[in-house]
């Protein structure tokens, strides 16, 4: 397979097979990512996605979900996009589903007609970084995006018949503006009714804008237990039916695996167990990206 730079998948895409159809990311300009930094965003070209195709047909016949890559995928012009698809499945007709990254500016280039023509084609779920609801964070870190343009996209997904599972950040408004962060977040979601929530912990990261701001003293990371109020006001906050909420990557201080809105009271009881030292936290060594 060929591949350009550092490939970065959703950890529920772990078994599948990676197909990089464009590289870099269109946006480029979040603060507190260095994921493409040293890519300039493009569209592979067309032999080169069949050769990875012919290579999957030979290697890959015991996998059968395809990611597609890099950061936002779904930015590709229509026909481009529906050309991949239907390429897959010549190739790869065992493929049961095809997961893509997007931003809102791609899922708002796509109507909802040729969301469901990409869903018939085989595009089961979308991926899209939220990272908060408050459009003042938003702005903060230059996401490209704001709540009411979240809370469009959400719905049109889902009436294309495909899944949402959006990614949230813990920690990135700060230490000042981590409740309202939290609580507009929750909001957000709400509106957008994904499957899926995977709140992540950030990880301040070096050579990035954020990064420099850590290090100057302009950027406060919450501590461990403001992470974990900050959390359950988000949860709080958060009504899907139904709907599940993940606190279990590899970045977070208390992994949770939230079934909503059923598992909610016990989600809360758990993190108020923790703030008050009866659940050990993850050691910070233990902590991931």
């Amino acid at each position: 397979m060929h591949y350009e730079g550092i490939i970065i998948r959703p950890p529920s895409e772990a078994y599948s097979i990676l197909l990089q159809i464009t590289v870099g990311c269109s946006h480029n300009k979040c603060t507190f990512c260095g994921a493409y930094k040293e890519k300039r965003f493009r569209i592979k070209d067309e032999t080169t996605i069949l050769n990875d195709l012919s290579f999957a047909a030979r290697h890959f016949r015991d996998q059968n979900r395809v990611f597609l890559l890099d950061g936002d995928a779904l930015i590709m012009p229509f026909g481009k996009l529906a050309w991949v698809l239907r390429k897959i499945k010549e190739h790869l007709p065992w493929v049961s589903r095809v997961g893509i990254y997007a931003n809102t500016r791609g899922i708002k280039s796509k109507t909802l007609e040729e969301l469901v023509t990409l869903r018939q084609l085989g595009l089961g779920i979308i991926y899209l970084g939220v990272e908060s609801g408050d459009n003042v964070i938003l702005k903060n870190i230059n996401k490209g995006t704001n709540a009411e343009t979240l809370i469009q996209s959400g719905p049109k997904i889902r009436r294309a018949g495909i899944k949402l599972s959006v990614t949230v950040l813990l920690g990135i408004a700060g230490e000042a503006r981590s409740l309202t962060h939290a609580r507009k977040t929750g909001e957000v979601l709400t509106a957008m009714r994904p499957n899926h929530v995977g709140a992540l912990t950030l990880m301040v990261l070096d050579g990035t804008p954020l990064g420099e701001d850590f290090q100057a003293g302009r950027f406060k990371m919450p501590p461990p237990k403001e992470l974990l109020v900050e959390l359950r006001e988000m949860l709080l906050n958060t009504h899907l039916c139904p709907g599940l909420f993940f606190s279990n990557h590899a970045s977070n201080y208390l992994p949770l695996r939230v079934r909503l809105p059923k598992d909610k009271a016990h989600a809360i009881s758990l993190i108020d167990s923790a703030l008050k030292g009866e659940i050990a936290l993850k050691p910070e060594t233990l902590r991931a990206l």
